[in-house]
């Protein structure tokens, strides 16, 4: 079994190239679902949020409002680092369970697919879970684009969002696999079905 962590930036087209790839057969594991899931109300991650921010933080559901969470973390790198030692460890976890459950269903190809796998694999230890790195790219004009379509964000919400990631510059260095996603999407189906048939062949 092979297990592709695929990342990229926001507006990168990542999402696009996971369900290309799920398509194609593989199993898609999402970074950001496992994230939600442990942010769910009462769990161990909730409670620390709650009690590091306050009620204020919450929906009327107990929901934690992931757009004020969002703002704080963007504005305020000490957060984000705070928030990113809550997170990545119990998503660690979570993903290397899923993976094994995958394996012994029988899955071939694993897709790992999140905008911070790069920063947690750097960071937190990562490593083990993944045999390739896969990364989408396109250029910030592209990027805020889509961020803007996509979210209602201003050009300058856009690029300050894309601003507060890892560089791409950075993430092409980690990189085994880049696939330029700034083409149509017949074009892109191109590029991730010719990937396919050569890891499929391997």
């Amino acid at each position: 079994m092979v297990v592709i962590g695929l990342t990229g930036g926001i507006g990168s087209g990542k999402s696009t190239v996971s369900q290309f790839l799920s398509q194609l057969g593989a199993a898609v594991l999402n970074l950001d679902e496992m994230g939600h899931e442990i942010l769910k109300p009462y769990t161990e991650a909730w409670q620390e949020i709650v009690t590091t921010f306050g009620r204020g933080i919450l929906k009327p559901d107990d929901e934690i409002d992931r757009n004020k969470l969002g703002e704080l973390v963007f504005n305020d790198p000490q957060v984000r680092e705070w928030l990113n030692q809550v997170m990545h460890r119990r998503i660690y976890d979570r993903a290397k369970e899923r993976i094994e459950q995958c394996q012994s269903q029988g899955a071939e190809v694993v897709v790992l697919e999140g905008a911070v796998l790069l920063e947690a694999r750097l960071k937190a230890g990562w490593t083990p879970l993944t045999d390739e790195i896969w990364v989408t790219v396109a250029p910030e004009a592209t990027l805020i684009e889509r961020v803007c379509n996509r979210t209602g964000l201003t050009p300058a919400q856009a690029q300050a969002r894309i601003r507060s990631q890892l560089p791409s510059e950075e993430r092409l260095k980690h990189a085994d696999i880049v696939i330029d996603t700034d083409c149509n999407l017949t074009e892109v189906k191109a590029k991730v079905g010719e990937l396919w048939r050569r890891l499929i062949a391997h």
